[in-house]
């Protein structure tokens, strides 16, 4: 085995990596509240696992959707547990989200040279909710139905762009199968790549400036 890691240390110097990654300062002001950030990276990452599973047994069509959503809780093993997690996690990382927000806000993380941070940082709570707007409709009950049908209507108010952008949104003048392919999509795919390349980019910046400072 030593022999392996040899190899590998020849050629990665891997002690090096770690030894950076583990001999970072903290400062001495550093507090519970400064672990709100990593609390939602880990609420993320549960919801990366559990919806990865759920994807194995649910039809993202408008016949099948609450179907095999309550397959899923009643047939499925440990089913019911994933789901609730999911759906559990979900609300825990909205939560420690907006606590995050006001944390770094409190403490004047937004300052300079931190600007950029803080914009990944809203960028990802914008992210955040567009992952709640997107699965609440998944289950595709009566709840999903009309919460997509408001508010992919919202936009209608805009002068000119407005109908385009609701039907963009849709699929069509009306809520159907294309919306809910949308909303799959997005809850699946482009949000979860476009959430982990902010936050790389959101850490990368917090190990390069380091932590803000106290109240």
């Amino acid at each position: 085995m030593g022999k392996v890691y040899d190899w590998f240390e020849e050629r990665l110097e891997i002690q090096a990596i770690a030894d950076d990654f583990t001999s970072k300062y903290v400062p001495p002001h550093v507090n519970i509240f400064y672990c709100l950030g990593g609390i939602t990276l880990t609420c993320f990452l549960v919801q990366v696992a559990t919806g990865f599973a759920m994807t194995f047994y649910y039809r993202p069509t408008v016949v099948e959707a609450f179907s095999s959503v309550q397959y899923i809780m009643t047939e499925v093993n440990f089913g019911w547990l994933i789901r609730s997690v999911h759906r559990w996690s979900a609300s825990m990382m909205v939560l420690m989200m907006i606590l995050h927000i006001f944390r770094v806000y409190l403490t004047g993380g937004f300052k300079k040279p931190r600007e950029l941070t803080w914009v990944t940082g809203v960028i990802l709570a914008v992210l955040t909710v567009s992952f709640g707007v997107t699965g609440y409709s998944l289950p595709w009950d009566q709840i999903g139905y009309w919460a997509v049908k408001i508010v992919t209507g919202v936009p209608e108010a805009i002068p000119v762009i407005g109908s385009p952008l609701v039907e963009l949104l849709r699929g069509s003048v009306s809520v159907g199968q294309s919306t809910l392919t949308r909303f799959y999509s997005l809850h699946t795919f482009v949000l979860p790549l476009l959430t982990a390349t902010f936050m790389l980019m959101h850490f990368l910046m917090i190990r390069k400036q380091g932590i803000s400072g106290p109240l």
